[in-house]
């Protein structure tokens, strides 16, 4: 009869091996899921959206120097499939009106240095000055060294709402010349305003932008009667005003010939920004500026060839993107790609950069993740082991033996039902081979007890029996050793005494001394 093993039956090994666990897998790639969904999530909300394909740009009247130069720059910036509208006006301050209005449909505008009031708003930035916007002043009479010497006389200062108008009221007020008090402040600008000075309309002409053009100015000076006011002043003007800068119209200007003027004059010029919305999309930004350098950039009397446009701003603060263009130029993206092409890739590399930071690292966790998780599954039961087998090395009684075998049964049918990556069956079987171990020492430990109870029943101690079984055949026959001339008979009488022990009667063959065959009892 075979001994007992602790085992109720054969366990049926019913573990599922499969190339992957797509659960633990799942679980491991889940919170790297959600990072990634979070952070494209955030990176949507803070990214750029497509830049439009249309622009509104206000200027000022038709035909004036900025109005043309705006429809120059929606010439330019057609080559990108970009439509400019042109919107014309009275001139800066209607311009400035219609940026910081949010119901009008303006998004960049040309603003002359010193119109804005005292609280600008904060939702406008400048891309950057384009051009100066020089101030000639034209009188009738004696030389004049100062701008108070104007007081009590007629002046043409530009028509409501221009740039040139509030320059003029500026600087007659620094001299202590307002509107309403003897002065007479006349709304004449341009050709008007030369035309009434010199039928003597007026006694002074302030022209600055279009008013101011070469042709204009040089034939005022050259009418008879009529000065171009020397800024002596000037250094003193561009200190109390900072928006203005001080420019000489060089000798001979006019006319080279009759070297025209005979000396340099010299002139204050504010400069005309290009402002926008801060909601301008930055790529619309470089768009303008590329524009401005195309349209602005070349030489003239009062500027050198690539001066314009410039980073100077005085009345907004100069665009974030405004300024990184003034430094490094158009990015990588649009100097080598069209223009669409590169303001799609600009806006993925938002999205795909902060992805990267978060998967290179993250991809490195998930392996470990992956095999901790599976693991976990097989290094959970050896507590459960340990436990058991030092349950089976202290004292228990029969009852607590057959629990710790039940509890082993447990373990094993849930160990042989796991599902397992076929890279971690190594450890499976390890596991498997540990629970075998510690089902044997419980088995060992039922049998040594079983032994110790049969032979008290006995009667007699292991000692004993020992000692009685190493004695042999010639202490039980009288305690007769057999001299060493008769090893035959010994040989003999060992074998036969083996034969006892095996329960079998040696045969007539076995005893040569008994030729009778009569069998010969050992004790």
């Amino acid at each position: 009869m075979k001994p007992a093993t602790g085992r109720k039956g054969p366990p049926r090994l019913v573990a599922r091996f499969v190339a992957i666990s797509w659960r633990d897998l799942a679980v491991s790639f889940g919170p790297l899921v959600l990072l990634v969904v979070v952070a494209i999530w955030a990176a949507v909300r803070l990214i750029q959206p497509a830049p439009p394909s249309t622009l509104t740009i206000t200027t000022g009247p038709v035909g004036s120097t900025f109005w043309n130069a705006a429809q120059k720059y929606k010439t330019i910036l057609a080559r990108n499939r970009i439509m400019v509208n042109v919107l014309a006006s009275e001139g800066s301050l209607q311009n400035l009106k219609r940026l910081s209005d949010p119901q009008a449909n303006v998004d960049v505008g040309f603003v002359q240095g010193g119109v804005a009031p005292g609280a600008v708003n904060k939702n406008l930035m400048s891309l950057g000055s384009v051009a100066y916007v020089p101030l000639a002043i034209f009188y009738h009479g004696p030389p004049v060294m100062w701008l108070s010497e104007l007081k009590g006389q007629r002046l043409a200062v530009g028509a409501e709402g221009s740039g040139t108008r509030e320059l003029a009221l500026a600087l007659l007020k620094a001299n202590g010349i307002v509107p309403g008090a003897a002065t007479k402040l006349l709304p004449l600008s341009g050709d008007a305003a030369a035309d009434a000075l010199i039928s003597g309309k007026v006694d002074a002409a302030f022209l600055a932008g279009d008013s101011a053009q070469p042709a204009v100015m040089g034939k005022l000076y050259r009418t008879p009667n009529v000065r171009f006011y020397d800024f002596t002043q000037a250094e003193a003007y561009t200190r109390r005003f900072p928006y203005l800068t001080q420019l000489k119209m060089p000798m001979g200007s006019f006319d080279l010939g009759k070297n025209l003027p005979s000396a340099s004059i010299g002139i204050v010029a504010p400069t005309a920004e290009l402002v926008a919305r801060d909601s301008l999309h930055p790529a619309l930004s470089d768009l303008l500026i590329e524009a401005a350098r195309e349209v602005h950039g070349g030489a003239s009397i009062m500027q050198r060839a690539g001066e314009f446009p410039a980073p100077i701003a005085h009345d907004f603060p100069l665009s974030d993107d405004a300024a990184r263009y003034y430094k490094s130029g158009k990015s990588f993206l649009y100097r080598t790609l069209p223009f669409w092409v590169a303001s799609l890739a600009d806006r993925l590399l938002v999205i795909v950069v902060p992805l990267v930071v978060l998967l290179v690292p993250a991809l490195r966790v998930v392996p470990g993740l992956y095999a901790w998780r599976v693991k976990s599954r097989i290094y959970r039961w050896y507590g459960s082991l340990i436990a058991i087998e030092r349950s089976a090395l202290s004292e228990h009684s029969p009852a607590e033996r057959a629990s710790l075998i039940e509890r082993l049964d447990a373990i094993e049918e849930s160990v042989n039902g796991l599902k397992m990556p076929l890279a971690y069956a190594d450890q499976f079987y390890v596991l498997r081979e540990h629970i075998g171990f510690v089902r044997r020492r419980l088995t060992q430990s039922r049998e040594g007890q079983r032994d110790e109870a049969e032979d008290a029943d006995d009667g007699r101690p292991d000692d004993e029996s020992r000692e009685q079984d190493a004695r042999g055949p010639a202490a039980a026959s009288g305690g007769e050793v057999a001299p060493l001339s008769a090893r035959g008979e010994a040989n003999d009488t060992h074998q036969t005494h083996e034969a006892a022990e095996l329960g079998a009667t040696p045969g007539p063959a076995a005893d040569p001394a008994n030729p009778g065959g009569s069998a010969a009892k050992p004790y």
